[in-house]
């Protein structure tokens, strides 16, 4: 190998762009995560690539694909690069800790979890939405976390279980229908959209069969489903976490109890790249709440 092909290894942000691409899968997403326009990132992966002597990436039409080499090298330099990038942030203040999640989630497990931790001095910003859209910020590098009902595919995004939640069929008592009967499709239905995915899961899990009904109700929020219910709206399935207090205090009641009912796994999803300080605090403080439900 020659001088130039040495001095041209030892240049550290070859590498950090080098990382980014290979753990975001998208010379586009590297670019976000480095602040740099795709045209340098290109133009680094083209750099490394002539003093490596063999290509590192193969491009197709939704990114670019490692090679084995590229793999070999990915897994010997993330360790210490990542190191030193916790090195060299540690004089700098530490930024806000960019979370994601479903808002029901945020405004009822998370944010009561976070409280004293946010008074300790952690820094938080937190973006509501749905699973598949924050996977893709998290992707890209527009988040550090992610609490998702979707556990993502492929060994990009590091994925661990993080609670399941349970859900049940409610109504309220002014409706007058007896507990521990089969509800009638004749009752209202709440829904959280048009094609009934949640009570449609229940009705195949706990009756064995579709639901074939048109909601009464449709309304994108399980917060606004759930203080429909309470009025005497109609019927619906939520998950217990969210009506804990409703079910408390007898303003909703579980209709058709059974011994297993339907459970959806909650997972948290780290960004890739190197620890984000905070997130360790986060995931301490969820796991410590939800070991509650």
């Amino acid at each position: 190998m020659s001088d130039r092909n040495i001095d041209g290894l030892r240049d550290v942000s070859l590498w950090r762009t080098f990382l980014a691409a290979h753990r975001s899968g998208s010379v586009s997403a590297a670019a976000r995560m480095l602040g740099l326009a795709q045209s340098s990132v290109t133009a680094q992966l083209q750099t490394l690539e002539r003093h490596m002597g063999e290509p590192l990436f193969e491009r197709h039409a939704r990114g670019i694909r490692p090679t084995p080499r590229a793999d070999d090298l990915a897994a010997r330099l993330a360790g210490p690069m990542d190191q030193l990038a916790l090195v060299a942030g540690a004089a700098a203040p530490a930024s806000p800790v960019r979370l994601g999640g479903a808002a029901e989630f945020l405004e009822r497990v998370a944010m009561p979890a976070l409280g004293p931790a946010i008074a300790a001095g952690l820094r938080l910003t937190v973006v509501p939405g749905l699973a598949d859209d924050l996977l893709e910020q998290l992707r890209v590098g527009s988040l550090d976390l992610v609490i998702s009902a979707v556990r993502p595919r492929g060994r990009t995004l590091p994925a661990s279980a993080l609670c399941d939640e349970e859900f049940a069929l409610v109504a309220a008592p002014s409706l007058g229908i007896d507990p521990a009967e089969r509800p009638r499709l004749e009752h209202p239905l709440l829904a959280y959209a048009r094609d009934l995915p949640i009570l449609r899961r229940y009705w195949r899990h706990v009756f064995g069969e579709r639901l074939e009904r048109e909601p009464d109700l449709v309304i994108a929020d399980l917060r606004a489903v759930a203080a429909a219910a309470v009025a005497g709206a109609g019927v619906t399935v939520l998950p217990t976490y969210l009506i804990a207090d409703e079910l408390a205090d007898g303003r909703l009641f579980v209709l058709h109890p059974t011994d297993d009912p339907p459970i959806n796994t909650l997972y948290l999803v780290r960004r890739p790249g190197p620890p984000v300080t905070g997130i360790d605090v986060i995931d301490t403080a969820l796991r410590a709440a939800v070991a509650k439900f």
